[in-house]
């Protein structure tokens, strides 16, 4: 039996999250001027996001272990073929998401990412953990990158960009997501618009919360 993609890539990685988690002291140091409104305020804007995130730049902003190791069960589960990400960052979501496709034996994942920087990151580390292959990183705005040139049918999708853009960003990709089709949506809970359009009975969707802020839908019609 070959060795799962997820435990070979442990090491890398174990080294990325220790990163992260060495970084949140810088990380909360370039919004400590901001009041708890302020940032709700930012966090949410549809306009002002960019102030903050540029704020967060060097920051790695990765999803907790729990969330990466949700996102490699789901996309083996589901057996997704191709997957759609708003926001690599340093790519540790990326990467679980694309061991999933390694796992299932090939695919195709699309991920955007507005700041180049991080871009980079994200590509050092997925040659580093032998996944490039099967990831295209989008550069720019994800409100252009993610507007066209998008496959058919997308079985999974991962939103953890601006949180303010989530609907935007649905309906760039609503119209290629199928039944059964799985939305993982990050800190969902700065997205009120966006829990409000999921959750509402005549969406198409079923939704939950799941664990650590993430709101968990599936497509149903």
């Amino acid at each position: 039996m070959s060795t799962p993609t997820i435990t070979s890539l442990a090491p890398l990685l174990d080294r990325l999250f220790d990163e992260a988690e060495a970084a949140n002291g810088a990380t909360r140091a370039a919004v400590a001027d901001l009041s708890d409104a302020d940032r709700t305020r930012l966090m949410r804007s549809k306009t002002d996001y960019r102030d903050l995130y540029g704020r967060l730049k060097d920051a790695p902003l990765a999803v907790s272990r729990e969330t990466g190791h949700l996102l490699y069960m789901l996309a083996r589960s589901s057996r997704a073929r191709v997957i759609v990400e708003f926001g690599t960052s340093f790519g540790i979501s990326t990467l679980h998401l694309a061991a999933g496709l390694r796992d299932n034996g090939g695919g195709h994942l699309i991920t955007s990412e507005f700041e180049p920087s991080k871009a980079a990151r994200a590509r050092e580390n997925l040659i580093a953990g032998g996944l490039i292959d099967l990831v295209e990183i989008r550069e720019g705005d994800a409100l252009k990158t993610l507007s066209a040139d998008l496959p058919a049918t997308i079985d999974l999708v991962l939103l953890d960009g601006a949180k303010a853009l989530y609907p935007e960003i649905l309906d760039l990709l609503e119209g290629h997501l199928g039944p059964g089709a799985i939305i993982v949506a990050d800190n969902a809970d700065d997205s009120p618009d966006y829990l409000a359009r999921v959750r509402a009975p005549d969406s198409g969707y079923m939704s939950a919360p799941f664990a650590e802020d993430v709101e968990l839908s599936v497509r149903i019609s």
